[in-house]
């Protein structure tokens, strides 16, 4: 249960519930002077969205932000994307290091054992002198 939660795929059925419904609420005669895109109803939302922030900004909108303000607004960024991962779990971890470890270890070998065979055939073909 935990898992689920943690993964959000709960979240995931009831967002896809409520597309469901605005679908079947927006197709309303009012929406033929709207521009309809291939996408459905998402796309739709979207379009609207967007055409209510095309207006052109103002020049307090536009103006720079100070090095304070820029790297303030950095770390705000950065917190609000790492609230966003989902971490793995102990389990999970271990799992994906043991992966990784033998997979390294796997092209260790085959790599040495290449430069062992190319290094004993350059040997043989330009001859060893001692």
């Amino acid at each position: 249960m935990a898992e689920s939660k943690r993964r959000g795929e709960d979240a995931g059925d009831d967002r896809l519930n409520d597309e469901t419904v605005d679908d079947v609420a927006g197709d309303d005669a009012t929406d033929a002077d709207e521009p309809v895109s291939r996408g459905g109803t998402a796309t739709r939302s979207r379009a609207k969205a967007e055409s209510a922030d095309s207006r052109p900004k103002t020049r307090t909108e536009t103006d720079r932000v100070g090095l304070f303000g820029r790297i303030a607004r950095f770390f705000r960024e950065v917190v609000a994307e790492l609230r966003k991962v989902i971490w793995p779990t102990r389990k999970e971890l271990l799992t994906y290091t043991a992966v990784v470890v033998t997979f390294v270890a796997v092209m260790l070998t085959i790599v040495g054992v290449l430069d062992y065979g190319f290094a004993k055939g350059v040997l043989w073909v330009f001859g060893n002198p001692s």
